[in-house]
């Protein structure tokens, strides 16, 4: 199994469940919302994802990599935006991409080959040399999400990525990873916001530590709108 594949994962903090029995599979090349309210177990599972916490039961796969089993090789084909900017602001975005590839023991040629294509893959490299203190919020989520894909990973996570920007800015991000699916890379997009995820879209809509729909939106959608259907589910007032 390449792509990603979560198999009846758990977590509680003490007495509280964080996540209970979640189970899903991301195929390669596949865009998927795991869309859920705040407190509905996204945070948890992503950090679980990118072994910050370490599930007492279930098993994840990423690219084919048990994660509890060979977690150096299963880390090393995932890239991941935080919902928490980690740029260096004082920094340039060539720079800042620069550093992330020393850290993956890129240099000279190899890293620029690198950061140049990650760059032309998010339209960020006419300011490459301009700090990120200067960008705009949309303009500095490109980078975050060249920069995550500097070392070619197979699967891209993504937590909540568009906080804080506007529409416009938004759209744009949504946009340029729905073309990073297009072209082979497997995404998980964490989000509570129904318009951020298109009909065709794989969707998982988690709510209260479980799942409660998974499939295409449009079929979860069924004869109402997406929103309707996700107020509905979670028990949230319209």
């Amino acid at each position: 199994m390449t792509g990603l594949e979560v198999a009846g994962l758990g977590y509680s903090y003490g007495a509280r469940q964080a996540l209970s029995e979640v189970s899903f599979r991301v195929r390669p090349g596949e865009f998927c919302a795991l869309l859920g309210p705040n407190g509905a177990g996204k945070s948890t599972l992503f950090n679980l994802l990118t072994r910050l916490f370490v599930s007492p039961t279930g098993r994840i796969t990423i690219a084919g990599h048990d994660l509890a089993k060979t977690p150096r090789r299963a880390l090393a084909r995932l890239g991941i935006v935080f919902q928490q900017s980690t740029l260096d602001l004082d920094l340039t975005v060539r720079q800042n991409l620069a550093y992330f590839a020393a850290l993956h023991g890129m240099s000279g040629r190899e890293a620029r080959t690198r950061i140049d294509a990650a760059l032309d893959r998010l339209d960020m490299r006419v300011r490459a040399h301009e700090t990120c203190r200067a960008l705009n919020g949309g303009h500095r989520r490109r980078t975050e999400i060249a920069r995550a894909l500097i070392h070619n990973p197979d699967v891209l996570l993504l937590d909540e990525p568009t906080v804080g920007l506007d529409a416009a800015a938004r759209a744009a991000i949504t946009d340029h990873v729905h073309a990073l699916a297009d072209d082979g890379v497997t995404v998980l997009w964490a989000t509570h916001l129904t318009d951020e995820v298109r009909p065709d879209d794989r969707l998982v809509i988690l709510h209260q530590s479980r799942i409660l729909a998974d499939g295409t939106a449009r079929h979860i959608a069924g004869d109402t709108t997406l929103r309707k259907r996700f107020l509905h589910l979670t028990g949230a007032p319209a």
